[in-house]
């Protein structure tokens, strides 16, 4: 089957899909700004949609363009990590990967893991988008991420789930808080203190939510607030306590808050690897894959 477009017009729209300039796009891939044109237009005919919408401004892509972009990305990559495969030389410059995690990993776990990695693959650019549990599986389902880690929420068919560790959900708050010399709070306590939530787009209140609805409980909230590092925020000066993950109190930057054990109900979370069931992962992210599986089993 002959295609009516070849790999040097696949690579010429990767370039304007990363740099989002035709001028920009043509310096990168050593054509003059006519010739390179003239690509894109041929590559829009040969698919029958257009791809880019210009403006005297700037230029971005359209929906199809977008759309596109996505799946050529798949397969370029792929197309590259089958090349550096034939040459078994999993390190050579210019390979990527993409690891997609729920910020609260990235002290404890990811920096720690990511270091090895380096010691044996120092050639190998890591990509890591830290954002929010559906995120990290939509980035992994579309192919923008190798794989992910995150934690189990709802199931997903196309996507495989390897628990590596569970942990439990704690109440964060200031030394000095009332709180924070117990041995064990209980969530119905938390009525007679400001308490703040996370916002119900979270995958971690979701996973309270559910539990607290089994037992009964819902907390009055004082606050909520979009991310897990500005509810810490909020406790740290002073405006209310929290029920966080232990692990997002293990980085650096809250380590003046203290993480008092919740209970009746204890909630808990499952961290584990996302990845897509139907695709290979490249060499190099298979060692590193292999790597937080290990950690997961230290």
């Amino acid at each position: 089957m002959s295609l009516p477009f070849d790999l040097d017009d696949l690579i010429a729209f990767r370039a304007l899909a990363e740099l989002g300039s035709f001028r920009r796009a043509a310096e990168a891939v050593h054509l003059s700004q006519p010739a390179y044109s003239r690509r894109i237009d041929k590559l829009e005919r040969a698919l029958g949609v257009r791809l880019v919408e210009r403006t005297t401004r700037r230029v971005r892509l359209s929906a199809a363009g977008r759309e596109f972009e996505r799946k050529m990305r798949v397969l370029l990559d792929d197309l590259d990590n089958a090349l550096l495969a034939i040459r078994g030389d999993p390190g050579t410059r210019g390979e990527r990967v993409t690891l997609a995690c729920v910020p609260t990993v990235v002290p404890s776990l990811v920096a720690g893991v990511l270091a090895r990695y380096r010691n044996s693959h120092a050639r190998v650019q890591v990509t890591v988008l830290d954002t929010k549990s559906n995120e990290v599986r939509e980035a992994v389902a579309q192919g923008d991420a190798d794989f992910g880690l995150s934690f189990v929420d709802e199931p997903d068919g196309d996507l495989e789930f390897t628990a590596l560790f569970d942990e439990a959900f704690v109440l964060a708050c200031p030394p000095g808080h009332a709180l924070a010399r117990r041995a064990g709070v209980r969530w119905a306590e938390l009525d007679r203190h400001a308490y703040i939530a996370l916002a119900r787009t979270s995958g971690n209140r979701l996973i309270v939510d559910r539990a607290l609805a089994a037992a009964g409980l819902r907390p009055r909230v004082a606050y909520e607030a979009q991310t897990g590092a500005t509810a810490l925020a909020l406790v740290e000066a002073g405006l209310g306590v929290a029920a966080m993950p232990a692990m997002a109190l293990q980085g650096r930057e809250h380590a003046r808050l203290v993480g008092v054990p919740l209970h009746e109900p204890e909630v808990r979370r499952t961290i584990g690897l996302v990845r897509r069931r139907a695709r290979a992962l490249s060499a190099s992210a298979a060692q590193l894959y292999a790597l937080f599986r290990q950690a997961g089993s230290d």
